[in-house]
């Protein structure tokens, strides 16, 4: 049995919790998420507490899956609730990002002969902090954790850092090891 999915799920007072068949609905202040949950895991409400069961206790798959399902529904009510964020940093000379049309597009110039543009779903809000004299930070916010950590991966993706200048799109507090170069 999981350490994890024996822990019970506190829900605050603002959020509402619906189990219906195999899906969970969690409605809060930000917004709604839903989720597929496997047969063979069991969500039991209590009050304000939800716990989670595994019909088959012995199954590895499903030891796994009931710590999964466990962390997936706490980070949903608090997704809910609170809410995520990431920051994303441009480190380079004339690496750029600006949004149009409400933060649903990103521009990013990233030194290539082109700009990229990526197109955001709704569930995601983006904001560009460009202070003069500082490399500019991207700001994500969703209520969805996973989706959250996609874009944010994909958007990594575009210029990973080089491990020789440090130069591309690394996370806020992310600390890039710079290798040293050849010797003479």
């Amino acid at each position: 049995m999981s350490r994890i999915g024996k822990k019970q799920i506190n829900i605050p007072n603002n959020v509402n919790v619906l189990i219906k068949k195999n899906y969970i609905y969690i409605k809060g202040k930000l917004g709604e998420l839903k989720e597929y949950v496997n047969k063979n895991i069991k969500i039991k409400k209590e009050k304000n507490s939800i716990f989670i069961l595994n019909s088959l206790k012995n199954n590895k798959k499903y030891k796994s899956l009931h710590g999964l399902y466990r962390m997936l529904i706490y980070n949903m009510i608090y997704g809910v609730n609170i809410g995520f964020k990431k920051q994303l940093e441009l480190v380079g000379i004339g690496y750029k990002a600006e949004t149009y049309k409400n933060g649903r597009i990103l521009i990013l110039n990233l030194g290539y002969s082109h700009n990229i543009a990526i197109h955001v779903c709704k569930k995601i809000n983006i904001t560009v902090d460009n202070i003069k004299g500082n490399n500019p930070i991207i700001n994500l916010y969703s209520i969805d954790k996973q989706l959250l950590g996609i874009v944010a991966s994909k958007i990594r993706s575009l210029k990973k850092p080089d491990p020789y200048k440090g130069k591309g799109i690394k996370y806020k507090n992310e600390k890039i090891i710079i290798k040293t170069g050849k010797t003479v």
